[in-house]
């Protein structure tokens, strides 16, 4: 991985990599992979934590698999930062952008103006409402309501909990809007919601955590739709010493998460979440797709499963590829394929 020396003052708050192929085609891909050696930048709005370290390296994986050059940034949760990179992305002419996560409303103009120049986009949690990208999506309606069935199971009906959520990132949204339905469904009791996205994430919903269950003793339930929040809530529970009486049901999955969910006493007892490596490289196969003139649909769906702290404790399962030997849909997903694309090597 070859750092780039100069990136425009406009950039400062992200960070830009390139990992060149040395393939100049691939042997019986459709152009044009046949002839050249194709060109994908990957832009993402987060610039941590162990979720966007495995996303990234599932990318590197599928990419170097197809020969493709590689452009990974990240904006940091900026979102002038993340418009710029798109642009600079389509300045250096890549044959498509994949934009992972954002806000849609600063990212729409940038990603129609890649669009116009024949770049191919697809869009992995952010929907550009665009006819024309694909949207990579990890199904998180069915990654809430598998967790937050078990916290019912768990529970019972007419629990009262809290939920850490920030509006305006389409994933979070999607899942918190499943946390509301469970609240009219079984009568569950919403004391607060609160959270922040920001460079310190687990540390600054640990601050917060603690002044939530500090003014309201009463909530068991912690529902975090992002493991970051999760850690953070996690932090605030083990300082408060309250991990017998209040629980957190979460998404997301890392081989972090896992050390954390299977610590003696941790109140972090579910999760839902797909391998974030296998989102990475379906990512790459679909813009890949779409460069080769085959669409991937206009959306690509990864199922996901739900982890409990029994099955991994059960299972003795302390790291991902743990979790993938013992849970084969961690391993691949069949989503975006063709022929032509070659297999990655795990």
């Amino acid at each position: 991985m070859k750092l780039f020396s100069t990136i425009a003052a406009t950039l400062i708050a992200g960070s830009l990599f390139t990992m060149t192929a040395s393939a100049t085609g691939l042997v019986g891909a459709p152009a044009p992979f046949d002839k050249k050696t194709v060109n994908i930048a990957v832009v993402s709005f987060l610039g941590s934590g162990d979720w966007l370290q495995s996303f990234e390296a599932g990318v590197k994986r599928q990419a170097d698999a197809l020969g493709v050059n590689l452009t990974v940034s990240q904006a940091r949760n900026d979102n002038d930062t993340q418009r710029s990179l798109i642009e600079q992305a389509i300045n250096l002419g890549v044959d498509g952008i994949i934009i992972n996560n954002g806000r849609p409303e600063t990212l729409k103009d940038v990603a129609q103006e890649a669009l116009d120049k024949g770049i191919k986009v697809v869009a992995y949690d952010v929907n550009l409402d665009n006819p024309q990208i694909p949207q990579i999506e990890q199904s998180d309606k069915d990654m809430a309501k598998l967790v937050l069935d078990q916290a019912v199971k768990d529970k019972g009906d007419g629990f009262t909990g809290g939920a850490v959520y920030v509006a305006g990132f389409a994933p979070l949204d999607r899942r918190y809007g499943v946390w509301k339905d469970f609240i009219a469904q079984h009568n569950l009791k919403e004391k607060a919601v609160w959270g922040v996205v920001n460079d310190t994430v687990p540390a600054s919903v640990a601050d917060q955590t603690k002044a939530v269950l500090r003014a309201n003793p009463e909530i068991s339930v912690i529902f975090t739709p992002w493991d970051e929040f999760a850690k953070g809530a996690k932090l605030a529970i083990d300082e408060l010493g309250v991990s017998s009486k209040v629980k957190i049901y979460g998404v997301d999955i890392s081989t972090a998460d896992i050390q954390l969910i299977t610590e003696p006493d941790s109140a972090w007892v579910a999760t839902a979440a797909t391998n974030a490596a296998v989102v990475g490289e379906v990512s790459v196969r679909a813009v890949s797709l779409a460069i080769a003139g085959q669409s991937p649909g206009r959306s690509v769906l990864l199922q996901p499963t739900l982890i409990t702290r029994d099955d991994l404790i059960n299972n003795k399962i302390g790291t991902i590829e743990e979790l993938q030997q013992k849970f084969p849909a961690f391993l691949k997903s069949d989503a975006a394929t063709a022929p032509w694309i070659p297999a990655v090597k795990n």
